[in-house]
């Protein structure tokens, strides 16, 4: 992987990782259009790090708070914290997604990354967004999150493991359908995704250390570093752009985008020019 091929790489990642258009999707499609080998679930697992040290960054205060309460809580204090409560919401959400990720860790790595299966997830699943976007009541707030909310955030986040659907999109698509508004949705989606991405990140680049260290591992170390970095930087940039987007915006124009993009790569790969997997 060239230099050229990780700074774009890193500012795809940044910018469509909290928007709700999939940044799994958009690593995999632009890499195809450029005609670059598929740099594999791994490499987008570890540069995701990046955009999670961006969330860790931008909701410091509210993570030293939501730890610190927890921690308390194993100790018998602070039982009813609303921190504490967040802590273990967080913990109980992120439970399906590591569940559901090792039974179909093949599948997530191969199949999952056809580019028809991926055009169609986007397309797809951006009418549910746009529905749920519709009909939600758009009143909750994080306060009122219940442990059944927690485990239906969690459900949700899972099908951010097919290509095209979109971790903050399937959250944020449930959150609305459960009746809590774009913002709040938007702040748990971003909070719990923390220990599944760092998770997986950190387990995708220790297998690939374990299989043969910095130079035989199969992973550019030099352009995954770069691309984490820029990835960082821009995603820093795009939680604080999107929340504040979210106090007035709709989902239509991200549902209108997945749409076209969706038929765009759907048609590209039925005429040929761009091949499947």
């Amino acid at each position: 992987m060239g230099l050229f091929e990780a700074v774009v790489l890193g500012i795809v990642q940044g910018l469509t990782e909290f928007l709700p258009i999939s940044s799994s999707a958009h690593l995999r499609i632009v890499g195809a259009v450029f005609g670059w080998k598929d740099p594999g679930a791994a490499y987008t697992a570890i540069i995701q790090i990046g955009t999670e040290l961006a969330v860790l960054v931008y909701f410091a205060r509210d993570i030293a708070r939501i730890v610190w309460a927890w921690l308390g809580s194993l100790v018998g204090r602070r039982k009813g914290d609303p921190d504490a409560r967040m802590g273990w919401l967080i913990i109980i959400g992120t439970i399906p997604i590591v569940v559901l990720g090792l039974i179909f860790q093949d599948r997530i790595e191969t199949t999952f990354r056809d580019l028809r299966i991926v055009a169609i997830a986007l397309a797809g699943f951006s009418l549910i967004l746009f529905w749920a976007d519709r009909v939600g009541v758009k009143k909750g707030q994080l306060s009122d999150l219940t442990v059944g909310d927690g485990i239906l955030f969690g459900l949700a986040q899972s099908l951010a493991l097919i290509p095209g659907v979109s971790r903050s999109g399937g959250t944020i698509t449930a959150g609305l359908f459960i009746g809590y508004t774009r913002e709040a949705a938007a702040r748990y989606s971003f909070l719990l995704a923390i220990p599944a991405v760092l998770g997986s990140g950190v387990f995708e680049a220790y297998s690939a250390l374990k299989k043969g260290g910095l130079q035989g591992s199969g992973v550019d170390w030099n352009a995954t570093v770069i691309s984490t970095g820029i990835a960082f930087v821009i995603g820093l940039a795009v939680i604080a752009w999107f929340l504040r987007y979210l106090s007035h915006g709709s989902f239509t124009p991200f549902v209108v985008y997945r749409v076209l993009l969706g038929l765009l790569v759907l048609g590209l790969v039925g005429a040929g020019v761009l091949p499947p997997r």
